[in-house]
């Protein structure tokens, strides 16, 4: 799947019609907060794993679709995985994760923008080692600052199991990404937004800093595209099977509503 998006990436340049990508453009194809239609293929490839010599790999297909609700703007984002991960003997087992839907509530304090509302995870994956086996509830806050020569913020979610299969480990889990977005000239830009993963119940954590570079195109249609890779190491962490160097690959597409 990863050299689906890199191949990708690479025509891109040849593809496209090109129009004209104002620093708006640039910041919103990195805002998860952007009020238009998107779709979303991330993947984690990670070649340095503690605890084993294995690689593993996540991707992610996200799509995300704004509505309203009594008046109020909101922003829904629904990221379903497909993981190969080490299943309890040691191999290697590939398969669909569990789904997650956050729908935020989007508001505005000056040139802040903020999102808050419920986060689910649902039992859905194929194997028991890509998935929890747990309904899980839970919360998504994200709070972004776009500036002309870029963007930060953060996005933090946290979930707690609500029901599912007695026999597997509780879920106790935050997360936070911070947004780290520099702008430079011809619609290229530098990046950093490593997610720091903590698992409250088994004290398990890791801590990932990126450092990547993308470049943003938007056609003449309207729809945004934006493709990126991101180096990101580890600096802290604790427990087995987590990541100790990977590399973050994106290819997000936002389209115009009418």
């Amino acid at each position: 799947m990863n050299k689906i998006i890199v191949s990708a990436f690479l025509l891109l340049g040849i593809c496209t019609a090109r129009a004209e990508v104002s620093t708006d453009d640039m910041n919103n194809s990195n805002n998860p907060l952007t009020p238009m239609a998107a779709i979303n293929l991330h993947d984690y490839i990670a070649s340095s794993v503690f605890g084993t010599d294995d690689t593993l790999n996540t991707f992610y297909l996200r799509a995300a679709m704004p509505w309203m609700a009594g008046g109020l703007p909101q922003l829904a984002r629904m990221t379903i995985p497909y993981q190969t991960v080490p299943d309890s003997t040691g191999d290697k087992v590939s398969g669909v994760g569990d789904i997650s839907v956050f729908d935020v509530f989007l508001m505005k304090a000056g040139s802040l923008e903020l999102g808050v509302g419920p986060l689910f995870v649902f039992p859905t994956a194929s194997e028991d080692a890509t998935g929890a086996g747990k309904m899980q509830l839970g919360a998504a806050g994200v709070l972004m600052s776009p500036h002309t020569w870029g963007l930060l913020g953060a996005l933090i979610t946290y979930q707690h199991d609500v029901a599912g299969d007695s026999d597997r480990p509780t879920q106790n889990i935050a997360t936070a990404q911070p947004f780290f977005i520099y702008n430079l000239c011809k619609a290229y830009y530098v990046r950093s937004a490593g997610i720091w993963y903590f698992n409250w119940e088994t004290g398990d954590y890791y801590i990932p800093i990126g450092f990547g570079a993308g470049k943003v195109w938007k056609t003449d249609g309207g729809t945004t595209i934006n493709a990126f890779v991101e180096p990101q190491w580890t600096v802290a962490h604790e427990g087995i099977y987590v990541p100790n160097y990977q590399t973050f690959v994106g290819l997000n597409f936002q389209f115009p509503l009418k």
